[in-house]
C-alpha cells in the first residue's frame, strides 16, 4: 500500500517545526484513495503512531493509497474537508463543532475519539497569574480564535468575572500560532498561554514556565475529547467500508499506544525526524505524553459540554445551535472486521 506525505510550507522553531498543510484543488479525486489530515503534535499520537506502525496499512485494502497532510491549526483542516481535499481528519471540537454547524450538519461526523486532555494553562514565574485579581493588563495566548484552546481560555475567564478587552474588558487575550506563542513566552512579551502537548511542557520545561493547571481539572473525571477523528459526510457515504476499517484501525492503533507507552514515545520521535528534520528532548515527550489520556471514546458529553462554552461566548451565532446527527453511530466489532480483511 502506497503512503504519502503532502507537506506545505515549513515554519522552524526552537525545539520543534510545525507545518501547514498543503490545500488541493476542490475537486474530488478521492477514489482508490484516503486524504488522512493530522497535526505533528504528541495529542495526535494515535494516527502518528498508526502510520508508523503501518496498523491503518495494514487494516486497509492493498490497492488504496493513503496520503496524509500534516496541519498546524483546526479551521484550515475543517476547511480543507469542505472543499473536498481531506477525506478524514483528526482534530479538536472547537473546529469540528464550528464546522458542523457551517455546513447545517451536512458536511462532517465525528467518527470515534483519539486523545483527551493534553492542555495546559502555563504562566510566566513572576506574572503573577496565580490569583484572579492580577489578572488585569495581562497578556494571554491561545492559538487561532475559537480553537479548542481559545474556547477554553475565554471561558476559564468568563467563569472569574473576568473579559477580554476586545468584549471590554481588560485581559488582552492573543490569538497567535503555537510556534509564535513559544517565541513571545520566551521574550517575556506575554504572561500566559493555553497551550496543548507538546508546547505546554515545552514552555515549562525549556522557558521555565509555570504550568499553573492541566485542563483536565476542569472536566468531569478528569477527561474530556481533545482530538477527535471525523470524516466528510460524503466520503463516509460511498464509502462505508474503508471507514469502518479506518475506525478500527483507530482502536487498534489506541490499545497498542497504551500497550506500549515506550516504544510509542520513541515512534513519535522518528516521525518528527523523518518528516521534519528534527526530534524533542526525551523529557519533553515523556512529560507530554504523561498529560494525555489516548482514548478512542469520543466522550459525546464533553463535546456537548464544550459547544455550550462556545455558544456563551457567542461563537456559535445568534439563532441557537444543535448537534443532532454530529456523530456517526455504526456498530463495528474489531473481530468482524478483521476476519473480513483476512478473508
Amino acid at each position: 500500500m502506497k503512503i504519502s506525505y503532502l507537506i506545505g510550507a515549513v515554519i522552524v522553531v526552537i525545539g520543534i517545526i510545525a507545518f501547514v498543510g498543503f490545500t488541493q484543488s476542490s475537486v474530488d479525486d478521492s477514489q482508490n484513495k484516503i486524504r488522512v489530515a493530522f497535526f505533528p503534535s504528541v495529542v495526535h499520537a494515535v494516527p502518528i503512531i498508526g502510520m508508523e506502525t503501518q496498523t491503518f496499512a495494514n487494516n486497509l485494502d492493498d490497492d488504496l493509497d493513503i496520503q496524509v497532510k500534516i496541519f498546524d491549526s483546526g479551521p484550515q483542516v475543517i476547511e480543507s474537508v469542505f472543499s473536498n481535499s481531506v477525506d478524514i481528519a483528526y482534530v479538536g471540537p472547537g473546529p469540528v463543532i464550528n464546522g458542523f454547524l457551517k455546513s447545517d450538519g451536512n458536511d462532517l461526523k465525528i467518527l470515534a475519539g483519539a486523545a483527551s486532555g493534553g492542555a495546559s494553562f502555563v504562566i510566566q514565574k513572576n506574572s503573577g497569574l496565580d490569583l484572579i485579581e492580577n489578572y488585569s493588563g495581562k497578556r494571554i495566548a491561545a492559538p487561532q480564535i475559537s480553537n479548542t484552546q481559545d474556547v477554553s481560555l475565554r471561558h476559564y475567564l468568563a467563569e472569574n468575572g473576568l473579559k477580554p478587552a476586545e468584549k471590554g474588558g481588560d485581559v488582552f487575550v492573543l490569538n497567535i500560532a503555537n510556534p509564535d506563542i513559544y517565541t513571545l513566552f520566551a521574550k517575556g512579551d506575554i504572561d500566559g498561554a493555553w497551550v496543548p502537548e507538546p508546547w505546554a511542557t515545552m514552555l515549562v520545561e525549556e522557558l521555565n514556565g509555570v504550568r499553573l493547571f492541566d485542563e483536565n481539572e476542569f472536566w468531569p473525571e478528569n477527561q474530556f475529547s481533545s482530538v477527535l477523528l471525523i470524516g466528510r459526510s460524503d466520503y463516509i457515504e460511498k464509502n462505508p467500508e474503508i471507514i469502518k476499517k479506518w475506525i478500527t484501525a483507530n482502536e487498534k492503533t489506541v490499545q497498542w499506544i497504551n500497550n506500549h507507552p515506550d516504544e510509542s514515545k520513541k515512534l513519535y520521535n522518528q516521525f518528527l525526524k523523518s518528516y521534519m528534520g528534527r526530534t524533542l528532548p526525551p523529557n519533553i515527550v515523556e512529560i507530554s505524553f504523561s498529560n494525555i489520556i489516548i482514548t478512542s471514546e469520543p466522550l459525546e458529553n464533553s463535546v456537548h459540554t464544550f459547544a455550550e462554552r462556545a455558544d456563551a461566548l457567542g461563537y456559535l451565532g445568534r439563532d441557537g445551535y444543535t448537534l443532532d446527527g454530529i456523530f456517526y453511530h455504526e456498530n463495528i466489532s474489531v473481530t468482524s472486521i478483521e476476519e473480513n480483511h483476512n478473508g
